[in-house]
C-alpha cells in the first residue's frame, strides 16, 4: 500500500475546530496588572506574523477562558497574508467584536509594521511574535521597551550570537517583570506533565535510550526551486523561509525541535554533545539550504543517548513518535504528532498492550489551548513566568544536531553556543530592495553545507 504524507499537527488545524465552538465561549472578568482604561478587565492582543502559526496562536489566544482576550492589531510584511490571516479568524468569530477588534488602520504592512502593531497595545498587553525566527530578537526586544507580555513561536534562536541576545533580553524582561510563553506547547501537555513527575519518581528506572521520529513528505517550504526573476530577493527568502537557515534555523530546527525538547524534558537533562550524518536525494532542482534526511545521536553528561531520525521524503515510511526505555520499563511520549499525546507506561521495552502499566485519560485537552491558559494565568495573577531561556536553550540543542549532520563534526553544546557565525547580523535593517541575508550564485542557488569540508561554520558566505 502506498505510504500517505502526514501533514503534522499545527496551529492552523486549530482554526476549524475553533470554528465550531466560538459560538459557546466564555470569558472571567480577572484583574489586571496595569493601570485601568475603558477596557480594564481585557487583554488586549496584536499579532505579529500572520503565517499559519500566528493566525493559530491568534485564535488560541482569543479562547482562553481565564481573561477576556481580544485582538486589536496585526502585522505581516505580505499584505495577503494579512488579509488571509484576518478572513480565517473572522470566520471563526464571525460578529464577535469583543474578540476580533482589528479596524484596517490597525492593519500595519511592512518591515517596520511590527512596531505600529505594537504601539497600538497598552503596556501589559499581549503581543504574539510569529515571523520567522531571525526576526524574534528584534521584535521582543521592542516588545521589552513597550512594557508588553510576550508569546513567541519557536523556535527562537538558529545560532550563537542570537541565542545569547535573546537570553540578555531575557533578563530585561524579568526585570520589568514581563511574561513570555514560547511555543514549546508539548510541556504544557498534562499527560505529558504526568508522564514527567512518574518518571522523575522512578516508574521506568534510569533513562538509557530515548529515540524520537519525525518522518513524512514535503511540507510547508522546506524546499525551493529558483526564485523567479521578479521577485525582491529579500521577501523570497522570507517567505521561503523554511528553506533558509537564517530564517528558520531550515527543516531541522523548524520542524524537529518539538521532538528532541519534549525528549530531554523527559530526561530532566539537555544533551552534551551530538554527531550526525545526513544527505539531499533527488534535489536537482531545488536550491534550499536543507538535507532532507538526518540522524542525529545526542549524548547526556551520564552517557545515555537520545536518537533522533528526520526524513522530509515523500513516498517513505512515515512516523513522527517519541519514546523512552528506562531501566526498569518505557514510555511513549508522543503516539503520532503532537497532539493527543497519548502518554503510556509499560513494564517492558516491547510496548505490548498487556505490559501495559499507565495510560492518561483521554479525551485529553490540546497543548496549543494550554499553554495560553498557563500564560495568561501568570499574567492576571501576576506569577513569575519566562520561558524564553528554555526556549533558547531548545533551539541551541537542535542547532547542535543540525551543525553536527552539516559539518561532518562532534558538536558540543558550548561550541554551538559559543559558535561565531552569526547567520543574519543585518536583520533589523532589512529593507525590500535589499541586501538579503544571502546571496545565490549564477544559477539561483544558494550555499550548502559541506560535510568534512567546511567544518566550523554550517555554510559559506
Amino acid at each position: 500500500m502506498k505510504n500517505q504524507v502526514i501533514v503534522p499537527t499545527d496551529r492552523r488545524q486549530f482554526l476549524a475546530a475553533a470554528a465550531g465552538a466560538a459560538s459557546v465561549l466564555g470569558a472571567l472578568p480577572v484583574p489586571r496588572v496595569f493601570a485601568a482604561n475603558d477596557d480594564a478587565d481585557t487583554l488586549q492582543v496584536a499579532l505579529i506574523g500572520c503565517g499559519g502559526r500566528g493566525t493559530g496562536a491568534a485564535a488560541n489566544a482569543l479562547t482562553v477562558e481565564n481573561a477576556r482576550t481580544k485582538l486589536v492589531a496585526m502585522a505581516d510584511v505580505f499584505e495577503h497574508r494579512l488579509t488571509e490571516s484576518f478572513r480565517s479568524l473572522n470566520d471563526v468569530f464571525p460578529s464577535r467584536p469583543d474578540k476580533l477588534d482589528v479596524p484596517q488602520d490597525q492593519r500595519f504592512v511592512g518591515f517596520d509594521a511590527y512596531q505600529k502593531a505594537m504601539d497600538v497595545l497598552r503596556p501589559g498587553d499581549i503581543v504574539i511574535l510569529a515571523t520567522p525566527l531571525a526576526f524574534r530578537w528584534v521584535h521582543y526586544q521592542y516588545a521589552i521597551e513597550r512594557g508588553l507580555h510576550v508569546f513567541m513561536e519557536k523556535p527562537v534562536t538558529a545560532d550563537g550570537p542570537t541565542s545569547k541576545k535573546m537570553l540578555e533580553l531575557a533578563k530585561k524582561a524579568d526585570e520589568k517583570n514581563l511574561k513570555c510563553g514560547v511555543g514549546l506547547m508539548v510541556r504544557h501537555c498534562r499527560g505529558r506533565q504526568e508522564l514527567w513527575q512518574r518518571i522523575q519518581d522512578g516508574q521506568i528506572g534510569d533513562i538509557i535510550l530515548m529515540r524520537a521520529y519525525r518522518m513524512h513528505g514535503p511540507v510547508a517550504t522546506c524546499f525551493s526551486e529558483r526564485k523567479p526573476d521578479d521577485r525582491s530577493e529579500v521577501l523570497w527568502q522570507i517567505e521561503r523561509f523554511h528553506s533558509f537557515l537564517w530564517a528558520s534555523g531550515g527543516l531541522f530546527n523548524d520542524f524537529y525541535i518539538h521532538q528532541i525538547d519534549e525528549t530531554s524534558w523527559m530526561k530532566n537533562a539537555w544533551p552534551v554533545k551530538a554527531q550526525a550524518l545526513g544527505g539531499r536525494h533527488y534535489r536537482e532542482n531545488f536550491v534550499d539550504q536543507n538535507f532532507d534526511s538526518y540522524a542525529v545521536e545526542y549524548t547526556y553528561a551520564d552517557g545515555s543517548k537520545l536518537l533522533f531520525d528526520g526524513r522530509t521524503i515523500a513516498g517513505c515510511h512515515n512516523d513522527m513518535s517519541s519514546t523512552v526505555h528506562g531501566s526498569k520499563g518505557s514510555a511513549i511520549v508522543s503516539t503520532s504528532g503532537h497532539s493527543p499525546g497519548m502518554v503510556r507506561i509499560f513494564s517492558g521495552q516491547r510496548q505490548n498492550r498487556r505490559d501495559l502499566q499507565w495510560a492518561y485519560p483521554q479525551p485529553e485537552k490540546s497543548p496549543y489551548e494550554l499553554e495560553w491558559v498557563d500564560l495568561v494565568d501568570a499574567i492576571v495573577n501576576n506569577k513569575p513566568y519566562n520561558e524564553v531561556p528554555r526556549g533558547v536553550e531548545a533551539s541551541l540543542v537542535s542547532s547542535m544536531g543540525r551543525m553536527a549532520a552539516h559539518t561532518g563534526q562532534e558538536i558540543t553544546y558550548e561550541q554551538m553556543a559559543e559558535c561565531p557565525h552569526e547567520f543574519a547580523p543585518t536583520v533589523a535593517d532589512l529593507t525590500v530592495d535589499g541586501p538579503a541575508p544571502l546571496t545565490p550564485d549564477a544559477d539561483g542557488r544558494y550555499p550548502l553545507p559541506k560535510p568534512g569540508m567546511l567544518t566550523d561554520r554550517e555554510y559559506e558566505g
